[in-house]
C-alpha cells in the first residue's frame, strides 16, 4: 500500500496525491460504506494503484486532526476568514467562524481583501478582533497587496478559505496559487455574492497547500456545544474571566462580571461582546433542542 492525500472526489472516484506529487484515480471499498464512512478532501490515506486497471483501492483513512462539516473537509489546520469593504462585513459569521475553529483547534488569520480601495475596513476589523487571537491582515487580490504576508502564514499546513461570497475568495486563491478561478459575482440588487465554487478541491503550490472550498454565508455550530465552553474560545476574555464574582461565569447579566466590565471600560470591543451574547443564545437553543 501507499500513503497519499485525498485532493478530491466526485462521482464516487476519488483523486489522491501520493508524496511524490503523483496522482491515482480511486475507489473507495465497500467498507467505507457498510462503516459509514465519508472519505474527505484532506484525508490522509493508504491506498492500493493497480497499474494497468483503470481505477486503484482506497484502502484505510487515518486518523484526522480536525473535521469540519460544511464544506466537508479533513486535517485543515489555518482557516484564512477573508471579508471585504463589499459586500458589508458579517461579523458574527467572523465570529462563528473563529469559534469553530477553535473548538477544531484550527489556527485563525482574518485577511481584508480590496484593502486598495481604503483603510477604513481593515481598521475596524483590527480594532474589532484586537486580542481575539487572529491576525489581521490588509491584503489585495487586484494589486497583490499582503499576498506575501498571507502566503507566509499559510506556508507548510493545509489551509481553507471561508467566509462570504463575493468577498474576493477565488480572486485571492488565483493570485496565490497561479490557477485560474471564477470569482463570485456581487448583485447590485441584494448586495450579496453568487456561489460559484461547486466542490472541494485541493490546491498545491510553492509549499502552499489550500482547499478551495466553497462560500457560504451560513454556518451552523455543533449541537453538543455547551454554552459554559463558549467563553473558553475568546481569548480577548482570559485576563479578565479569573475576577468575575461568580464561577464559573458566562459573562453575560451576571453581576460583578470583570469581563463585561473590560468592556465598558473600552478594553474589549463593543460589538465583539454584543455578537458573544447573540452567540449564546443560539447556543443555548441548540443546546435545548438537541434532543429533539
Amino acid at each position: 500500500m501507499m500513503l497519499g492525500e485525498i485532493k478530491e472526489g466526485r462521482g464516487g472516484l476519488y483523486t489522491v496525491r501520493d508524496d511524490q506529487g503523483q496522482e491515482h484515480v480511486l475507489r473507495a471499498k465497500k467498507k467505507f460504506r457498510r462503516d459509514s464512512i465519508t472519505p474527505l478532501p484532506g484525508d490522509r490515506v493508504h491506498f492500493t494503484p493497480r497499474p494497468g486497471e483503470e481505477h486503484g483501492w482506497l484502502e484505510e483513512i487515518l486518523p484526522r486532526s480536525s473535521l469540519c462539516v460544511r464544506p466537508p473537509v479533513a486535517n485543515v489546520r489555518l482557516m484564512v476568514i477573508v471579508l471585504a469593504p463589499e459586500p458589508v462585513p458579517d461579523l458574527l459569521l467572523v465570529d462563528k467562524l473563529l469559534l469553530t475553529a477553535s473548538l477544531q483547534d484550527i489556527e485563525a488569520v482574518i485577511a481584508v481583501n480590496k484593502s486598495d480601495l481604503g483603510t477604513a475596513c481593515h481598521q475596524q476589523v483590527l480594532n474589532s478582533y484586537a486580542g481575539a487571537g487572529a491576525p489581521v491582515l490588509a491584503v489585495s487580490a487586484y494589486t497583490g497587496l499582503g499576498l506575501e504576508a498571507l502566503g507566509d502564514a499559510m506556508r507548510g499546513r493545509l489551509s481553507c478559505f471561508a467566509g462570504q461570497s463575493g468577498v474576493g475568495k477565488s480572486a485571492l486563491l488565483s493570485r496565490l496559487m497561479g490557477v485560474e478561478l471564477v470569482s463570485g459575482q456581487i448583485s447590485e440588487r441584494i448586495g450579496r455574492g453568487r456561489q460559484t465554487t461547486r466542490h472541494t478541491t485541493l490546491l498545491y503550490r510553492d509549499g502552499l497547500k489550500v482547499m478551495d472550498t466553497p462560500g457560504f454565508s451560513l454556518l451552523d455550530l455543533p449541537r453538543e456545544l455547551e454554552p459554559e465552553e463558549v467563553r473558553l474560545h475568546y481569548p480577548e476574555y482570559a485576563p479578565y474571566a479569573a475576577d468575575c464574582r461568580f464561577q464559573p461565569c458566562l459573562h453575560l447579566r451576571e453581576p460583578g462580571c470583570a469581563v463585561r466590565e473590560a468592556q465598558r471600560q473600552g478594553l474589549i470591543d463593543p460589538g465583539r461582546t454584543e455578537r458573544y451574547s447573540e452567540l449564546m443564545d443560539l447556543v443555548k437553543t441548540q443546546w435545548r433542542e438537541r434532543y429533539d
